[in-house]
């Protein structure tokens, strides 16, 4: 185990994150203070999840040409840009030049952020070969779930410096932090971390293994369920139905966040002691099950003409913990099925599914929640659930790892 490494890929991680959750707290509450529909806000988004689809296809050829390292401090440049580019928005600018000058913007984040995310997941599995599976699935599920824990924190932190400094500072501060962790990852890690042995050719970035396409088009439906009501229809909902400020809804989404990555990291002892002790195709099949159940649930309860908000947060919450374990057995799969050699163009692949699954379900959420409110997007979410769901049911055995055994 090269824990050196990983504690300098995980530290990268982690400050892109950050930056990231608070940068879409940031863009939402300030573009809908100044009068923008839900439907404009989901725009704002589009080129950051569509590059997301173009980063991961061709950052996992790259990374597997280049090396993991150039991949990973490329996204962190990336970030910095784009912070910085956003900090000149002036809303005095039309809603053309501002809608343009956004999305170019939230393009290279999107960018920075899957490369960030490809190259740290592929990583994992350099540092950990010749460990057990066991050992892969509960160094995967802390990565995966410390992330999305300051994912969270990024939420609040971004609802937070809006009420209190501003716009443009906030951007500044973020920029600045940022640049001293590129500054520190540079002079650490190896060049020829991740790099493939063998030469990869551009027609492989199509991945044409049944068990990495099944997976990636199952997590497209699972994301697209989250982010079909989280990304747009639940900021909005809170601020103009609850009347709740901007600091409160950062809050209360940072909270869902952070729950669903304590849960991720969780995730290894959690299934372990349900009797899940050998993650397969079976376990993701049971907790896609679990999570039908509960979103049928909570669009019942959202379809009220007024919906209790106790209702809406607590099976919002319950839908994030059985969420998280979806998410957690997925990534893990996917390092499962993946090939040694060509890991990164494997994940890449997937995540690019990953964030195919966001641009549809960030779109939906501005289209849906301007014609059929909340309700209309939890239901929209239940319906990619039970797809999801479906998918895991035509999943091979796992044949290039072991799965993981207790301890």
């Amino acid at each position: 185990m090269n824990t050196r490494g990983y504690v300098i890929v995980t530290a990268s991680y982690w400050a892109l994150t950050l930056t990231d959750g608070a940068l879409r707290m940031l863009v939402t509450l300030y573009f809908h203070q100044l009068g923008y529909t839900s439907l404009d806000l989901a725009l704002l988004f589009l080129l950051y999840e569509f590059c997301g689809i173009l980063t991961n296809l061709l950052g996992g050829w790259l990374a597997a040409r280049l090396g993991l390292r150039v991949t990973l401090l490329a996204g962190l440049w990336l970030q910095v840009v784009a912070l910085l580019m956003l900090s000149f928005v002036q809303p005095t600018w039309t809603l053309v030049l501002s809608v343009g000058y956004v999305m170019a913007a939230q393009a290279l984040s999107g960018i920075a952020k899957d490369l960030m995310k490809l190259s740290s997941k592929s990583a994992v599995k350099s540092f950990v070969s010749g460990q057990d599976a066991s050992t892969l699935f509960r160094w995967v599920g802390w990565l995966t779930g410390s992330k999305n824990a300051l994912k969270g924190l990024g939420f609040f932190m971004g609802g937070v410096m809006l009420d209190t400094i501003g716009f443009s500072f906030s951007l500044w501060v973020m920029a600045g932090g940022l640049l001293a962790v590129l500054v520190l990852a540079t002079g650490q890690l190896t060049r020829d971390l991740g790099r493939s042995k063998r030469q990869v050719t551009f027609s492989q970035i199509f991945s044409r293994r049944p068990a990495i396409n099944i997976l990636s088009l199952g997590r497209l439906c699972l994301f697209g369920s989250r982010d079909v009501w989280f990304v747009v229809a639940l900021p909005l909902f809170l601020i103009d139905v609850m009347g709740w400020s901007f600091a409160w809804v950062g809050a209360c989404l940072a909270s869902w966040i952070i729950g669903y990555g304590l849960v991720q990291a969780v995730a290894p002892k959690a299934l372990s002691i349900a009797g899940e002790s050998v993650i397969t195709a079976r376990t993701a099949q049971i907790c896609g099950s679990v999570l039908i159940v509960v979103s049928g649930g909570l669009a019942m309860g959202a379809s009220n003409v007024m919906p209790s908000i106790g209702v809406v947060l607590t099976g919002l919450a319950a839908f994030g913990i059985v969420f998280a374990l979806n998410s957690s057995v997925h990534s893990y799969l996917v390092l499962a099925y993946a090939e040694f050699d060509t890991v990164a163009m494997d994940v890449g692949f997937y995540y690019m599914a990953n964030a195919a699954g966001r641009l549809l379900g960030t779109l939906m959420s501005g289209w849906l929640y301007l014609e059929t409110g909340l309700a209309g997007c939890l239901w929209m979410s239940m319906g990619l659930v039970v797809t999801a769901t479906g998918l895991m049911f035509a999943l091979p055995p796992i044949k290039y790892a072991s799965a993981p055994t207790s301890k």
